[in-house]
């Protein structure tokens, strides 16, 4: 097994810059996933690990080997994408095996390394079938066993269930993470799907426009963003973002006043997670609006109030009594509420301490 390290990596084609001087450690064995929407730079950045893209400027190392120059061949990693890449006229034990065929293994070697690899996904009973006749998830499973009968030092992962059902991703998930966890071979996985990466990865890189803008373990990214874009990327549903100034201690928003300590002096965007809200009735939040959509999840309610013209998400109880219409009341959790800078969009420096009330200011009746 080994780590991988970028230094400085950059990729540009022409005027565009795909990739902009990122450097990111991954450990040996460790599962890393590239989180970002479709543009990023996140699927070119493992495409430069792979060897498919010559970085433009700086180095790419695969344990102490500087690889920048080396041919994918010659990397000794495998791959899974998105559209599995099977040969539709092989089984599945040929095409498990192919790797091994194609580096002359002896035929014995690899009849047994193919049945080992295909019980680690548990396909041994369909290892005469053909691709046409497997369903999707079991085309998912023998491209994954196709990486790993190599026995690589590295898995490159892109987007390898997007074209799974909601149902079948979610047990693929369960057995990705615990097949990697198992032969503890370092992993790069590319996602734009932010569920995939706070459930597999032992940590995410967060891109956006060809930069790292976080880099940590899934829950200190959730809990502690950088900056706008993680806050506003990572969640499901996303952390509310309320445009706000700060003044003489104090954040204003037309509609209510919180105070804070330490508090900038400019504009704020003031940040809270939707389980991190309230409903309440009208008289008792920290502001009031209207209802503007009501979702049962199964599990909670996700309650959308207006305010101003913003829509704030309020995950409740599943039973929670609001409609569409109705007007409420909607309480902050003043421990959990994040302040970014509103010019910079970056997280404040210091921590925010805020006081044990927020001054809600008086609004019309409906």
């Amino acid at each position: 097994m080994a780590s991988v390290t970028l230094a400085n990596v950059s990729k540009r084609w022409g005027p565009v810059t795909a990739v902009d001087d990122i450097s990111l450690t991954i450990a040996d064995g460790e599962f890393m996933v590239l989180l970002g929407p479709s543009g990023c730079g996140k699927t070119t950045t493992m495409r430069m690990v792979a060897g498919l893209e010559d970085p433009t400027d700086g180095d790419i190392f695969i344990g102490e080997r500087d690889v920048s120059d080396v041919a994918p061949g010659d990397r000794d990693l495998a791959m899974v994408f998105q559209n599995y890449g099977l040969y539709p006229h092989m089984t599945v034990a040929e095409n498990i095996a192919y790797p091994l065929k194609v580096r002359r293994v002896p035929a014995g070697e690899r009849s047994e390394r193919m049945r080992a690899a295909a019980a680690r996904v548990e396909l041994e009973g369909y290892l005469d079938r053909k691709p046409q006749a497997l369903s999707g998830g079991q085309r998912q499973r023998v491209a994954l066993a196709r990486a790993i009968v190599r026995t690589p030092q590295l898995f490159l992962m892109d987007e390898p269930l997007s074209n799974l059902d909601a149902k079948l991703r979610v047990s693929m998930r369960a057995q990705l993470k615990h097949l990697q966890h198992e032969l503890a071979i370092t992993t790069i996985y590319v996602t734009h799907d932010q569920v995939e990466a706070m459930t597999l990865g032992d940590r995410v890189a967060v891109m956006s426009q060809g930069r790292l803008q976080q880099v940590g373990p899934p829950l200190e990214v959730y809990n502690c963003p950088q900056n706008v874009f993680v806050a506003g990327f990572v969640g499901n549903p996303s952390m509310n973002l309320i445009a706000a100034a700060a003044d003489r201690g104090r954040i204003v928003h037309p509609t209510f006043s919180l105070p804070v300590d330490r508090a900038p002096s400019g504009k704020v965007t003031l940040g809270q997670r939707p389980e991190d809200m309230r409903i309440t009735a009208p008289e008792k939040g920290d502001f009031r609006g209207e209802v503007f959509s009501a979702e049962l999840l199964g599990d909670a309610a996700l309650v959308t109030v207006r305010l101003g013209v913003d829509l704030i998400a309020v995950k409740a109880e599943k039973d929670c009594p609001a409609r569409m219409g109705d007007v409420v009341g909607v309480a902050f959790d003043t421990v959990t509420l994040h302040i970014f800078d509103g010019a910079t969009g970056e997280r404040l420096p210091d921590p925010v301490e805020t006081h044990s009330k927020v001054t809600r200011l008086p609004t019309s009746k409906r």
